[in-house]
């Protein structure tokens, strides 16, 4: 899959789009600057953002190329962010460090640990925003993985995050207009909860 993601990054457009993902916009400019984290982050147009707000942001993705058009993107935009080349298995992160996490379609196949681990570099109090595709997404054609165990519904997004205090879990139908990869009518699964 590392193959796969730096032949997509390696295009000379940014191919997810330099704007944020809108739910992610819609929720971090619900709260005031700190450490944020971003795991798979790809060409960086959520970290950009967030950094230009005022945010503190480390980032990561096991893409070379993701990272190296995050950067190019930042210097673009004149800001700065923390950005590792690391999958969710090998990134080395503190423990209750960072304010928020978002996990935008950030989708693993064991996302029964993966998910908890990253829960954990998040401080008590913190805020998690999640969005990713459900699995009604397999009958569409704007984008996602196509493995369906890949992809959660309501039910499982609840369970894997019941320990957090205040959780909030919702799937929605949306229309995507990111870019060619991520276009048209999508079925996500969206959370914000409180550590």
């Amino acid at each position: 899959m590392k193959d796969f993601w730096n032949e997509r990054y390696a295009l000379p457009e940014y191919v997810y789009g330099k704007e944020p993902n809108e739910f992610f916009r819609q929720e971090i400019d619900k709260l005031s600057g700190g450490h944020l984290l971003l795991p798979a982050e790809g060409e960086g147009r959520n970290a950009v953002y967030a950094a230009a707000m005022g945010w503190q942001v480390t980032a990561f993705d096991y893409s070379d190329e993701a990272r190296r058009k995050a950067l190019d993107l930042a210097l673009e935009k004149g800001v700065n962010i923390n950005y590792k080349v690391a999958d969710f298995q090998s990134v080395s992160l503190a423990q209750d460090h960072f304010d928020v996490l978002a996990v935008i379609f950030a989708h693993a196949p064991d996302w029964q640990v993966v998910y908890p681990r990253l829960i954990s570099y998040l401080k008590p109090g913190g805020t998690l925003i999640l969005e990713i595709f459900n699995k009604k997404q397999m009958n569409n054609t704007s984008g996602g993985p196509k493995n369906p165990a890949m992809l959660l519904n309501a039910d499982e997004v609840n369970k894997v995050f019941s320990t957090m205090s205040k959780l909030t879990v919702w799937e929605e139908e949306t229309e995507l207009l990111e870019s060619q990869y991520h276009w048209g009518k999508a079925d996500v699964t969206r959370c914000v909860a409180i550590k």
